[in-house]
């Protein structure tokens, strides 16, 4: 079985020391990373990571834009998976890059989702989860 490709994808990061820590251990374990602009919410997910069969949307007109903005850093992973996304994830702590509270990987169905879908849907799973431990400790 042939080794799929390991790519990052990093979004909305405003920290630069903060991205350039992160870029720097995905590097150090031979995984490439791009920057997505802000503005490219819209694309797929598919089309992010160059992936075959996806071409770029046609960008929002002004007048469809409702200003969407995620405030929170979001890393994307594709390929990686299991032992190797715990030794990304170790690497990052190792150092220093705490927390990015939204992380994904590549699946066949949000390689379909545009960027907006994949981190809105982050969102409302971060919202159950802490409702969920939240209601353990009553």
């Amino acid at each position: 079985m042939k080794q799929k490709k390991e790519e990052a994808l990093f979004y909305g990061f405003h920290d630069e020391e903060r991205l350039a820590a992160a870029q720097k251990s995905l590097h150090r374990l031979n995984i490439p990373s791009r920057v997505v602009p802000e503005e490219k919410w819209y694309e797929k997910v598919g089309y992010l990571f160059g992936m075959a069969g996806f071409r770029a949307s046609k960008p929002v007109s002004p007048e469809d834009d409702d200003g969407f903005v995620f405030p929170h850093e979001v890393m994307v992973l594709r390929g990686v998976r299991g032992k190797r996304l715990d030794q990304v994830l170790a690497q990052l702590k190792a150092d220093g890059v705490e927390h990015i509270a939204y992380k994904s990987v590549v699946t066949p169905f949000n390689t379909l989702w545009t960027l907006r879908r994949l981190c809105e849907t982050m969102q409302k799973e971060h919202a159950y989860m802490a409702a969920k431990e939240e209601s353990k400790h009553e």
